[in-house]
């Protein structure tokens, strides 16, 4: 093995899911489609919004921003972990697997901040109804997306920027079917105390205040809809909300359970199970949460089929 930008591997082997060869077809279509509906889902969802003029509106936007997020996020995990169902040994090189990490941590600190700006649309919507389109104008849509986008740029670089500097001079096998962070610290015989200290505070920061904003949002949210006094009002309030709380509380939970928690102390057979809920089964489940319980979209959809 040579030196190659501060270590001595030059590719890593991702373990996957199974070491059973029996397994590898089943689990290869499973994903197959997990994989073909979620780029049709997302991909249909964007192209939904961008045609139909009355879903011209923040809810909306935010909701094609959250699509592009998953549909990248998605594809940056899913291909690369179909392979490893058909080849013998999935090998991936140092600079491919760095920019993988790159790209899922940008995307995936995206749609932690991503569902609060969500949350937060929702709050004024219902909390400030009047006021509505004067707080959640196009200028503060664009700058909340562009902070959104910017916030999982700068924390992938801090993580990234502070991983290459590792040595891997142990064994190249990586735990996982992606390269995530604590299977890669696994694997480097250089001290790793800065970058789990960076992987907590940064994961307080990106996955804690986000689900606290949208606690907060929520705890507000459900205060003015018990004001309400029509049981139908009521009704449409929480049906407005409930298909955001499905996909925070499926994200979230998995989430936080891999990254909220020392790499000693967590299992990577369990990470990889609710890595698969965050990298694979979320962004394929959002457009169908959000389109199956909402009228707007299903209007869109039938005009847009009559035509």
């Amino acid at each position: 093995m040579g030196t190659g930008n501060h270590s001595m591997v030059t590719e890593f082997i991702l373990a996957g899911f199974s070491t059973k060869p029996e397994l590898h077809l089943p689990l290869f279509l499973l994903f197959l489609g997990i994989y073909l509906l979620t780029v049709l889902g997302n991909l249909g969802m964007i192209i939904l919004i961008l045609l139909s003029s009355h879903l011209h509106t923040p809810m909306y936007f935010f909701l094609s921003s959250l699509s592009f997020i998953d549909l990248c996020h998605s594809t940056v995990i899913t291909p690369k972990m179909l392979v490893n169902f058909v080849t013998e040994k999935n090998i991936i090189s140092y600079p491919e697997c760095m920019t993988q990490l790159y790209c899922f941590l940008v995307f995936a600190i995206a749609e932690c901040h991503m569902l609060a700006v969500m949350a937060y649309d929702r709050y004024v919507a219902i909390c400030n109804p009047l006021l509505y389109n004067v707080v959640m104008s196009h200028h503060l849509c664009f700058w909340l997306t562009v902070g959104v986008y910017s916030l999982g740029i700068v924390g992938s670089s801090v993580h990234t920027g502070f991983m290459l500097k590792l040595n891997f001079c142990k064994i190249n096998v990586i735990n996982h079917y992606f390269c995530d962070l604590f299977p890669l610290l696994e694997l480097s015989c250089s001290s790793i105390y800065i970058n789990e200290l960076l992987v907590l505070f940064l994961s307080a920061l990106n996955i804690l205040t986000p689900a606290l904003t949208i606690l907060m949002s929520y705890i507000f949210i459900i205060v003015s809809i018990l004001r309400i006094r029509s049981t139908e009002g009521r009704s449409k309030a929480f049906s407005t909300c409930s298909s955001h709380i499905s996909a925070v509380a499926i994200f979230y939970g998995s989430a936080a359970f891999m990254y909220l928690q020392p790499s000693s102390v967590s299992s990577m057979d369990q990470g990889k199970v609710s890595s698969v809920f965050y990298t694979t089964v979320v962004p394929m489940l959002n457009p169908l949460i959000y389109s199956l319980r909402n009228k707007d979209v299903k209007s869109a959809v039938k005009k847009i089929l009559n035509r």
